[in-house]
């Protein structure tokens, strides 16, 4: 066996052994998350806890209903706006960018995406905060604040999946559309939104699963109230909020309870991720 061989299967294994790790790391994880929580949910039972509406530790009452109502609101209200306008930005840089703007467009996302959360939280405090308190009314620390902060946030996601969904249709799509009288929107439209459309979905499920795991901005700019909420200037608190501000000093069935919200948080990422997972092998299949 010659020497370059030998050098290629031990590259090889040890490529191995860093994949095999991260699925390592991962297992480590997920046994630590269900082994802290797991049991609390038992305790009081999975109906009180999920679908209670007191969360109150020193009375031992564990009830995230309102988290995850909280938590639903500020994703849809994110999607709400982030998938128009992202899917906008990736039909702009594909069909209508010159390439020295696409270079420059293409940067300042990969900057977006780069910006750190508390930067964009510390940003929605003082701007968007007054803005809506002071147009809207209610506290402005609220679940629009939180919605349209987010929404900013999940756009490189959703602006660099579409965009490269986009760019890998084959080119015959557009030409034999405009070979039947299609006008170019009409094209964009017809054809090739709805030919791309598995990586466009995927990449708005991984933007909702960004959306749910945010934590530092909503802590700042969603007010915290541990309620239920009933419109969009409410306060409210995620479940991601819930765990780090608690956390801290959590203890005992406090602790296993913000362990057990982080197990229903981690399962719904989860499935969200495996769906974006199916759907982008549907769409190269």
């Amino acid at each position: 066996m010659e020497i370059k061989e030998i050098k290629e299967r031990f590259i090889e294994k040890i490529l191995l052994l860093i994949a095999f790790s991260s699925i390592t790391i991962l297992a480590l994880i997920t046994f630590f998350i269900f082994g802290e929580g797991l049991p609390l949910i038992w305790k009081i039972g999975p109906k009180a806890f999920l679908l209670g509406e007191r969360w109150v530790p020193s009375q031992g009452e564990f009830g995230i209903l309102p988290m995850i109502v909280g938590s639903f609101w500020v994703t849809f209200g994110s999607l709400l706006l982030g998938i128009p306008l992202g899917l906008a930005c990736a039909i702009f840089l594909c069909e209508w960018t010159p390439p020295w703007a696409g270079m420059i467009l293409r940067s300042a996302i990969q900057v977006l995406a780069g910006i750190p959360s508390v930067v964009y939280g510390f940003w929605g405090l003082v701007v968007l905060v007054p803005l809506i308190r002071n147009f809207l009314g209610g506290p402005g620390l609220s679940i629009l604040s939180g919605s349209l902060i987010l929404s900013i946030m999940i756009l490189p996601t959703i602006i660099s999946i579409s965009e490269d969904s986009l760019k890998a249709l084959p080119p015959n799509y557009k030409a034999g559309a405009f070979a039947l009288g299609a006008t170019h929107w009409q094209t964009i439209w017809r054809v090739l939104i709805p030919a791309a459309r598995s990586g466009i979905v995927a990449s708005i499920i991984l933007g909702m699963g960004r959306a749910l795991g945010e934590t530092m901005a909503m802590i700042m700019i969603l007010g915290n109230a541990v309620k239920m909420p009933s419109s969009i200037l409410d306060s409210a608190r995620t479940l991601t909020t819930n765990i780090g501000i608690e956390m801290g000093y959590a203890s005992g069935d406090h602790r296993q309870a913000l362990f057990a919200a982080g197990v229903i948080l981690f399962l719904i990422i989860m499935l969200l991720n495996s769906l974006a997972i199916v759907l982008s092998r549907r769409r190269a299949g």
